[in-house]
């Protein structure tokens, strides 16, 4: 029915956790299928995700768009969903997806999310890039967030994938896939995740690069810039 990919590199205090999740889910565990695409990861990532996923791979593409796309190539189920290894996901997640798809017009969906920390600074700033997302999908504008979405394989693939650019391909996708069908935004598929990447990298300078990568993208312009999420460790 519906296959998870989740990319990872070094992530051996997190990768337990967030596989076991999915012994909770609502929908049998013979519906769907768990694949973890590792960017060679230098501690024991992979040796603890092959006690809970179907299948682990090392990572072939480039950037975190790549490591998905390669995830997706042998993914066998009809459905893909994303997410990350420090995701918190609720045990409807997969069962929500699929309802949404039941509609055959829906190539793909995206959900809600919010920090799991709980300072002030990360719910306020999560706060409000949760409502512009919610926002914009009133005029047709979706991100598929790499933590928390999902789509059907034949149409992902129809379209390339992800795109190998430094950072926005989860808005970049949205931005294709709307070309060739429908998406939904479903308030009700909420996730919770680590900001520390923003904390790393700084909240101001983080949120400012999402909002420059996704304009240029939105204006038909390229994303020029060195940087890359990929294969870093927070």
């Amino acid at each position: 029915m519906i296959s998870v990919v989740i990319p990872t590199y070094n992530e051996e205090k997190n990768i337990e956790k967030a596989l076991m999740q999915f012994e909770n889910q609502t929908i049998g565990r013979e519906n769907f299928e768990l694949i973890v695409v590792d960017g060679d990861s230098k501690d024991k990532t992979r040796e603890i995700a092959e006690k809970y996923a179907d299948k682990v791979i090392i990572q072939k593409s480039d950037g975190v768009g790549g490591a998905r796309n390669d995830g997706v190539e042998i993914a066998k189920n009809e459905f893909i969903a994303t997410t990350d290894a420090d995701t918190i996901i609720p045990n409807d997640w997969l069962e929500n997806f699929v309802q949404n798809f039941k509609d055959e017009n829906v190539i793909a969906v995206c959900g809600a999310d919010g920090p799991i920390e709980t300072n002030i600074k990360a719910r306020s700033i999560f706060f409000v890039i949760r409502n512009f997302i919610k926002f914009s999908s009133y005029f047709g504008l979706y991100c598929l967030g790499g933590t928390n979405s999902a789509f059907r394989k034949i149409d992902f693939m129809k379209i390339g994938g992800y795109r190998d650019i430094p950072h926005s391909d989860d808005v970049d996708l949205g931005f294709r896939m709307k070309k060739i069908g429908k998406i939904n935004y479903d308030k009700n598929i909420f996730v919770k995740f680590s900001t520390r990447r923003m904390e790393k990298n700084g909240y101001l300078k983080t949120l400012s690069t999402w909002v420059k990568g996704d304009t240029l993208l939105l204006l038909g312009k390229d994303i020029k810039t060195k940087e890359k999420y990929a294969k870093q460790e927070y």
